[in-house]
């Protein structure tokens, strides 16, 4: 493969891997659990060139499904993870979201397409058994990543500004205690996460707790949906319903402690139940592969970083699940944080670098966590004057031209200012600003084959440009190792990015590895606007060898810009 072709979703990148160094008793990375985020995680610093070990006490996946919905930029990740190939085969769109009231009339609809802008659908069901089955797998390949299972993590300790130490034995014995040092530990490991306790983290409390039923089923008679979720806002019995497969389904309800689903009662209050969907009478096959009582919270850790300990997913954050963000939130927090500890570990970035992990994502949680906590509520809120009202105002809303698109977009929103992320201004004419947004992702056809634009970005830092770049610009993306992409103004592909320059009031962008927009050269500029804001942080004490970068990536300082063929 030649530096300018791009890596192919499932292409591994174990020969840049393999160089990183490792002692005898330590790693680069150490990650305490094996779940979706944490082999997540590891995928992508494989990708990053950076070595790890994964701990985790179970000895199979899990087999009964949890997480069931995912967003468009969260299968960017999984792209980025290069396991989107083999989950677009078990991945099945969704049409959005309706909330219903008591009597099953549509309040609201809000309806997700068929693609978003980061390429793919906009809500997407699967199995989370066969996601964790393509991610182990994607693990197997690669000789980046050493997956121990059955062991238990006894303990993790940082001194000082020191490597790392997490101690281990097999689970459930009193065998032989192990030792790891490592550059650092990424805690993975759920809601009640050591790792967390040794940061010294605590929850905050987002006032939402309740107990909720999941029913999870199999069956081939004839389910009565609209091909996407039901959010039933009914304060006696909030439910919700969703089509997960072919077969598949899950329904949720908020049921008392006395309102079992066994025995003959119990399958009679079941029956009640499910009949806006489905007549159990006449359903024949009727599957229940789980049936569990979940209590839903809704907290933040105060603190995600202490010296090189990192918490994500649930040891992080915990958001009910009624807008579906739960796992897709530990997955953006491993995007994030990956290229970063990349940068840090391999090319010798400023540490302050890794601070800007919690900056970005805190917020971000923060905000999917409030929007769950409001659905939750606009579902048990009430049946007084004030929550019919409310329930009105918000059916009234969603038929606003544009608004209930925009409130698809709301799950993802601009990052937080911060180090890296300049302070927003508002600009007659423009759209949008740019930094902190995800680039676009459209299908292009690159050297006779159509691909996705991250295929031809691979792992590298780009800069997205419409005009040839200035000296200066030029100079920021040799620095950055930056691939250089021109963006003509005709044709499908180079119009929508094109667009999305001019929306922005640039001529060029510079994206992250996460695909995050750090910087941009106005419109008319001459350089990059921002550049001695971020530029500290960024700047390594040596530069990546060829070898170290994605086989996509190209030397910009020798490179001429590579154009993009629209596909058809």
């Amino acid at each position: 493969m030649s530096l300018n072709e791009p890596r192919t979703a499932g292409e591994s990148t174990d020969d840049v891997a393999s160089k990183v160094p490792v002692s005898a008793d330590g790693v680069p990375v150490v990650i305490v659990g094996a779940g979706p985020v944490g082999v997540t995680a590891a995928l992508l610093l494989a990708r990053h060139g950076v070595r790890s070990v994964l701990l985790e006490r179970h000895t199979a996946v899990y087999p009964l499904p949890r997480a069931v919905a995912t967003d468009d930029e969260v299968r960017r990740i999984l792209q980025a993870a290069g396991v989107e190939a083999e989950f677009a085969s078990i991945a099945r769109p969704a049409h959005g979201l309706r909330l219903l009231d008591a009597r099953h009339r549509v309040i609201a609809e809000f309806p997700r397409t068929a693609e978003g802008s980061h390429g793919f659908p906009e809500t997407s069901m699967f199995d989370q058994p066969e996601l964790e089955g393509l991610l182990r797998a994607a693990l197997a390949r690669s000789a980046a990543c050493e997956l121990r299972e059955g062991v238990e993590v006894l303990d993790v300790t940082q001194e000082g500004d020191g490597p790392a130490r997490v101690s281990y034995r097999a689970a459930g014995g009193d065998g032989e205690v192990h030792s790891l040092r490592a550059s650092a530990v990424l805690g993975c490991d759920g809601a009640n996460s050591l790792v967390r306790r040794a940061i010294g983290a605590r929850w905050e409390d987002l006032r939402f707790e309740e107990e909720w039923t999941a029913i999870d089923v199999r069956t081939s008679a004839p389910v009565r949906t609209w091909g996407g979720v039901d959010q039933v806002c009914d304060p006696h019995r909030p439910a919700t319903f969703m089509r997960i497969g072919e077969d598949r389904y899950r329904w949720e309800f908020r049921l008392g402690r006395d309102e079992g689903l066994d025995g003959e009662q119990g399958r009679e209050r079941l029956r009640r139940l499910v009949a806006p969907w489905i007549d159990l009478a006449t359903a024949g096959d009727f599957e229940i592969r789980r049936q569990a009582r979940y209590t839903f919270r809704a907290r933040i850790a105060d603190r995600w970083r202490r010296g090189r300990l990192f918490v994500l997913g649930d040891a992080a954050h915990l958001t009910p699940p009624f807008v579906g963000q739960g796992l897709c939130a530990g997955l953006r927090d491993a995007h994030n944080l990956a290229w970063k500890l990349a940068r840090v570990l391999n090319e010798g970035a400023d540490d302050a670098l890794l601070d800007t992990y919690q900056l970005e994502r805190k917020p971000h949680a923060r905000h999917v966590i409030r929007l769950a906590v409001a659905t939750g509520w606009a579902m048990t809120g009430g049946q007084d004057a004030a929550a019919a009202a409310r329930r009105a105002l918000v059916g009234a809303a969603a038929r606003v031209p544009g608004l209930a698109k925009a409130a698809g977009r709301d799950l993802s929103p601009a990052l937080a200012p911060g180090p890296l992320i300049h302070p927003r201004t508002r600009v007659p004419g423009r759209r949008r600003e740019l930094a902190g947004t995800h680039c676009p992702q459209p299908w292009v056809r690159f050297k006779g084959r159509r691909v996705r634009l991250d295929d031809v970005l691979g792992t590298s830092w780009a800069v997205l440009t419409a005009t040839p770049l200035s000296p200066a610009a030029h100079a920021v993306a040799r620095g950055m190792g930056a691939r250089v992409v021109h963006v003509q103004d005709t044709g499908d592909a180079a119009a929508v990015l094109a667009a999305w320059l001019r929306g922005g009031g640039a001529d060029a962008a510079l994206v992250r590895p996460d695909r995050v927009v750090l910087d941009t050269v106005p419109a008319g500029g001459d350089g990059f606007a921002h550049s001695r804001r971020w530029a500290r942080l960024l700047c390594t004490t040596r530069r990546p060898e060829p070898s170290a970068r994605h086989a996509g990536a190209q030397d910009s300082a020798s490179a001429p810009l590579i154009p993009l063929i629209p596909a058809p």
